[in-house]
C-alpha cells in the first residue's frame, strides 16, 4: 500500500509540473550546433590571454557574394587571432592532401574532413579584406589563425604531423595562463613598438568586430547557448503586440526576468530590451525599456548549421542578442 501511494504521488507531482510549471529543459539538440563549444573556448581564451573574443561572426565575402562564418576572433594587445573550433573526435590522422581522417572504432565509423587549414586561411583573408574596407589595414603578421580541437575524444597517433596552427585536445588541456601570446605558439607577431598605435588598432578592431554581422544568440538558464537566426515570437495576440518593437532594426539585446516566485505557466515575464545604437556597443542602464508578457510566449529560432526551426520558451531564456 505504501509503495502504491508513493508511485501515485510521483505521478501526480510530474503531472502538476508538466501542466502548471515551466519546464526548464528545452528539447534542443545542442550537439548539432556546437555553440556551447564555441563559448567554452571563448571563455577560456579570454581567461588565459585577456582581451575580447567575438563569437559567431558572419563576414561578407565579395568573392562569393555570401558570408563567411568565423567561429571566433580573439583580440588582445598587439594581435588578433581567427580561431576555428572543430569537434573532430576519434583517432585523427592527416592524408597527403591535408584531409583529416577521423576514425571512431567504438562506433565503427570513419569521417573525412576537408583540410581545415585551407578554410582557416580563407577566413583570415576574408576578415582582412573586410577590415580594410572599413578603414583598418593591419600590420603584416598582426592577424593569424588557430584551429582548436576541444573534444576530449580527440586522439592522434602522430601529433607532429599536424601544422603548428592546430591545437590538439592534449595541448588544449595543458594550456597555462602564463603564456601571454596566443600567436606565440607559432611565432611572435610583428607588432609595432608604438603603444599608441597598438591601442588605436585594438580599439578600431574592437569597434568593427562588435558591429560586424554575426549570428543571433540565445543564452539559456541551463548555461547553454544557441547561435542562429531569430525569426519571430509566438504566443497570445496581446503579448505579440507588446513585443512588436523587438526587431533587429531597433533592438540589440533583450533580457528576460521572471516576476513569479514559483514559475507557474500563467505567470508573467518582464522583458527588458535595449534600443540599438550603432555608435556604441551596448546600451546604458537608463536606456532599457521593458514590457510584461506571459511565460508561455515562445521564440522561433533557426539553428546555425541546419534548416531546423526551434521553438524555445521565453521562460527558459536569460538573454537574446540580435545582430545588426
Amino acid at each position: 500500500m505504501m509503495w502504491t501511494e508513493i508511485i501515485f504521488g510521483v505521478v501526480i507531482y510530474r503531472l502538476v509540473r508538466r501542466f502548471f510549471y515551466d519546464d526548464g529543459e528545452e528539447h534542443i539538440d545542442f550537439g548539432t550546433t556546437g555553440s556551447n563549444a564555441l563559448f567554452a573556448v571563448s571563455d577560456r581564451l579570454q581567461a588565459l590571454y585577456g582581451g575580447k573574443a567575438y563569437v559567431g561572426l558572419r563576414i561578407p565575402d565579395p568573392d562569393t557574394a555570401s558570408r563567411q562564418n568565423i567561429d571566433l576572433v580573439l583580440v588582445t594587445k598587439g594581435e588578433a587571432v581567427v580561431v576555428s573550433v572543430t569537434n573532430a573526435s576519434g583517432i585523427v590522422s592527416i592524408d597527403g592532401d591535408g584531409t583529416w581522417v577521423c576514425t571512431d572504432r567504438s562506433k565503427n565509423k570513419t569521417e573525412r574532413l576537408q583540410d581545415p587549414m585551407v578554410e582557416a586561411k580563407k577566413q583570415v583573408a576574408v576578415l582582412e579584406s573586410y577590415l580594410e574596407q572599413r578603414g583598418v589595414a593591419l600590420p603584416k603578421g598582426y592577424l593569424s589563425c588557430k584551429i582548436i580541437c576541444p573534444n576530449p575524444n580527440f586522439r592522434t597517433i602522430h601529433p607532429d604531423y599536424f601544422p603548428l596552427e592546430v591545437v590538439t585536445y592534449e595541448q588544449w588541456a595543458e594550456l597555462k595562463p602564463e603564456k601571454k601570446s596566443i600567436s606565440g605558439w607559432i611565432k611572435g607577431a610583428l607588432r609595432s613598438d608604438n603603444k599608441e598605435t597598438q591601442k588605436s588598432i585594438q580599439q578600431n578592431l574592437s569597434f568593427i568586430l562588435s558591429t560586424a554581422p554575426m549570428w543571433d544568440r540565445l543564452e539559456l538558464k541551463n548555461n547553454k547557448h544557441i547561435l542562429g537566426e531569430f525569426l519571430e515570437f509566438k504566443g497570445k495576440k496581446d503579448d505579440i503586440a507588446s513585443l512588436k518593437n523587438i526587431k533587429r532594426s531597433k533592438v540589440s539585446r533583450m533580457i528576460i526576468q521572471n516576476t513569479s516566485m514559483f514559475g507557474l505557466a500563467n505567470s508573467k515575464l518582464q522583458v527588458l530590451y535595449a534600443p540599438r545604437d550603432y555608435r556604441n556597443e551596448g546600451a546604458s542602464s537608463y536606456e532599457w525599456n521593458d514590457v510584461t508578457v506571459r511565460s508561455s510566449t515562445e521564440v522561433l529560432f533557426q539553428l546555425q548549421e541546419t534548416a531546423k526551426i526551434q521553438k524555445v520558451k521565453l521562460s527558459s531564456i536569460m538573454s537574446m542578442s540580435l545582430s545588426p
